[in-house]
């Protein structure tokens, strides 16, 4: 039977079907990583890694156009959410049976692909079953299950590491997304009416959560026309605003794909032990988890290119000063320095940065196309995450981590002063960000 807007607890219900399978999602880059250097060694498995990580950047990116325009033809949430996760505890449980490199790699991009499928019903589902006066609250609880999720999966794998084989690892996190498959489900009921998914863009809190979820949103798939359309503004000041802020976005994104892609890596090439990886990721995700609860209360009192610009020299510095270390103290010692800059580049930077700079990206939406505008965006943000992914692994094996982390440091303080030219960059911040 269909459901109706705030019948029988609506989110209430289905929204802890979200919380098993982040446990599944949290820790499953660190294993892979951590598995194919296992099997190829320190400077082959460092090759492997970024492949693996640029697979799954690469096959996200047309998994989100497909699975958008399967939702909007598709409207049975139920269906799509609870495939989607039956899938992935599957498609973990394959780990054991395809352990091998090329094997891994495979599964892990088929996870990248069945993963996109859940991210837009679910956002759906919570306009469609709440309440409007209740969607901030609703979001806020989608967003902190997949946090606490993916926090508490980082926990078990810690502990895991430490006594028992992580290529085993697979085996809890596939039984936690097949547990999700089942709540999801008997608790989610299909609504009356369903919306499109033009319908995220026009509210901010959805399209936080949306694209925190999944940072890919195909309304519409771009063209070339409306690259141009975007990027040619970049000749007169009055009209600069969106092709320098885009830019920035594509900095952004790129530095993360090469930081991010070999640092684990580089962690067990400096002989942490795997559970010492699993806890620095684990700290990175924690702090991020908390500073979200504050991000958009300091963020709303100050402007919003102010906010950026912060965020994006504090990234950028931790990213060098960890290349600094990684080439000072390029041994088990790293540990020290990883923990404390980790936390500070993954988890305050970023929080703060994604709320800022998703806070423009949604105004810009508002005044422009949506289809059109966050075509654009997630384009640049799927090829530049992609590049700086299949960048990091070479760069890694020629130049040193060292030079790779640097070298993603120096591209975010390049972002930093693009962000510092926009035009009205010191107005002050008018969105309804939510209170936390």
């Amino acid at each position: 039977m269909a459901s109706k807007p705030g019948e029988n607890g609506g989110a209430e219900r289905w929204i802890y079907s979200v919380l098993p399978v982040s446990l599944a999602t949290g820790p499953l880059s660190t294993l892979i990583q951590l598995h194919l250097i296992s099997l190829n060694g320190p400077s082959l498995g460092v090759i492997y890694a970024g492949l693996a990580v640029s697979a799954f950047n690469g096959v996200s990116i047309p998994a989100a156009m497909f699975w958008g325009y399967t939702t909007d033809r598709l409207h049975s949430r139920r269906a799509i959410v609870a495939a989607s996760y039956g899938l992935m505890g599957i498609t973990l449980l394959a780990l054991l049976l395809f352990s091998d490199t090329v094997g891994t790699i495979t599964v892990y991009s088929a996870f990248a692909f069945i993963s996109a499928a859940a991210a837009t019903p679910l956002n759906l589902l919570i306009m469609e079953t709440e309440s409007r006066s209740t969607w901030a609250d609703a979001f806020a609880k989608l967003s902190l299950m997949s946090s606490v999720g993916n926090v508490g999966g980082l926990i078990l794998s810690t502990v895991w590491a430490q006594a028992l084989p992580i290529a085993l690892l697979s085996i809890p996190l596939g039984g936690f997304a097949l547990l999700s498959a089942a709540l999801a489900f008997t608790t989610i009921r299909n609504p009356s009416f369903a919306f499109e998914r033009e319908t995220i863009a026009r509210r901010e809190q959805s399209l936080f959560s949306r694209l925190l979820s999944l940072p890919l949103l195909f309304l519409n798939i771009p063209r070339i026309s409306d690259f141009r359309r975007v990027f040619r503004g970049l000749r007169y000041g009055l009209t600069s605003y969106v092709p320098l802020f885009y830019i920035s976005t594509i900095l952004f994104y790129l530095a993360s794909g090469i930081f991010n892609t070999s640092f684990v890596p580089a962690m067990s090439g400096f002989s942490l032990s795997s559970g010492e990886v699993f806890a620095v990721i684990l700290v990175g995700s924690f702090i991020q988890m908390l500073t979200f609860r504050y991000a958009g209360k300091y963020v709303r009192v100050r402007p919003l290119a102010s906010s950026s610009v912060q965020s994006l020299l504090l990234r950028g510095g931790s990213y060098v000063l960890t290349g600094v270390f990684a080439l000072l103290l390029g041994g088990p010692l790293f540990v020290v320095p990883a923990l404390v800059l980790y936390p500070l580049g993954a988890g305050v930077a970023y929080a703060v940065y994604y709320t800022s700079s998703n806070t423009m990206m949604f105004n810009t939406v508002q005044v422009r196309s949506p289809g059109t505008a966050l075509g654009v965006y997630s384009a640049v943000v799927g090829f530049a995450t992609l590049a700086g992914s299949l960048a990091s692994g070479f760069i890694s094996v020629l130049a040193g981590f060292h030079v790779t982390f640097i070298s993603a440091g120096i591209i975010l303080l390049v972002a930093a002063a693009v962000v510092a030219r926009l035009p009205g960059r010191n107005e002050p911040n008018k969105s309804a960000l939510p209170q936390n």
